[in-house]
């Protein structure tokens, strides 16, 4: 598998073979695209019971959706993770997957902008749902709006196509 370049992600878009909903060219990097925070979180609820963690587990049951007004900021206290949604729907064509990365200026600040799972498969279409962390020991306000992380495309040998629970979601 071999990352793709700038004139590469732009050769995909211009064939309408990747999708991204909203875009702006400024959002591509030498081999990475820009996305930015949405204004839906989920946040975890207080519970006082165990939680077994199997196939069968489900985040819904845990949290509850949060949105905030356009221009607001969302507190992340240490310690916490909260669910959020990129802003961009993006449509990856099957003979690419897409890895999330966070940006290392917030990194440094102790955000994780992606815990885990960072793995698009191909052929997957959605919003990406990114598990924020904070580790530093402050109050984190993270603004929607702001170019919070970014994808790395990678070329598939051969072709696939996602098909899972989460294909076309729309929220955290």
């Amino acid at each position: 598998m071999a990352v793709l370049s700038h004139d590469e992600i732009i050769k995909l878009l211009d064939s309408k073979k990747l999708k991204i909903s909203p875009f702006d060219m400024k959002q591509v990097g030498p081999g990475s695209i820009d996305l930015t925070l949405g204004t839906v979180f989920r946040i975890f609820r207080k519970v006082n019971k165990l939680v077994i963690v199997d196939d069968f587990t489900d985040y819904k049951e845990l949290t509850q959706e949060v949105r905030i007004k356009k221009g607001r900021e969302f507190l992340i206290q240490p310690g916490e993770m909260v669910h959020a949604i990129t802003v961009e729907k993006i449509s990856l064509p099957e003979n690419i997957s897409a890895r999330i990365d966070g940006r290392s200026r917030f990194a440094r600040l102790g955000l994780l902008t992606h815990v885990s799972s960072g793995f698009m498969q191909p052929g997957t279409t959605g919003n990406i749902v990114l598990e924020m962390a904070n580790l530093s020991p402050i109050a984190l306000a993270v603004k929607p709006g702001t170019k919070i992380c970014q994808i790395v495309l990678e070329e598939l040998k051969g072709k696939a196509k996602y098909s899972g629970r989460f294909l076309n979601q729309s929220k955290p």
